[in-house]
């Protein structure tokens, strides 16, 4: 699970860098054409919006791979160690059940319907469906991600975060 992990980190650390950059030039092409050209392109605006989509339910996904979300851990700091464990496998079970009935699920039905009825965006003309694909992506990395998380709880092992001062949650023993 371990080298699994290691790949899929990387493939999504790749894409996201790739999607911020081509972000970055359609933003700044945009700005060039509506400001020096006097000319706005119409495609790029469209583009910049479905590159935030993608880029932040990716990148949401990337975070809790991490453990970079919002946390408020008075109550949890309070805590025994197993109870800790108990909270740790309670948070991720409720981030994969989320992740599998809405993103997924939910996902594929929109993904499903707009493709079905051919719906295209105005500027880039490309169908809908494909831009609403991000949805059941980011769900099924999350939950792989709160998968590998529990994984990692179990076998005691310190997760990508790169901060120290989070909450420890200790092995089962």
């Amino acid at each position: 699970m371990k080298k699994l992990a290691a790949i899929v980190d990387r493939i999504v650390e790749v894409l996201l860098v790739l999607l911020m950059a081509v972000m970055v030039v359609v933003v700044s092409w945009q700005v060039a054409t509506r400001y020096l050209l006097n000319d706005p392109s119409s495609i790029t605006e469209e583009l910049a919006t479905y590159l935030l989509i993608w880029i932040s339910l990716i990148g949401a996904a990337y975070a809790l791979r991490r453990r970079a979300h919002l946390g408020i851990d008075i109550l949890v700091r309070s805590m025994s160690p197993k109870k800790r464990r108990i909270a740790a496998y309670a948070g991720l079970a409720a981030v994969a059940l989320f992740a599998l009935l809405v993103l997924v699920g939910g996902g594929i039905r929109i993904v499903y319907v707009t493709l079905a009825l051919k719906q295209i965006s105005a500027a880039l003309r490309v169908p809908i469906g494909y831009v609403y694909l991000v949805l059941p992506l980011s769900g099924l990395l999350m939950t792989f991600y709160a998968l590998v998380a529990a994984t990692e709880i179990r076998r005691g092992e310190v997760p990508p975060s790169g901060e120290e001062d989070r909450v420890p949650v200790p092995p089962i023993d």
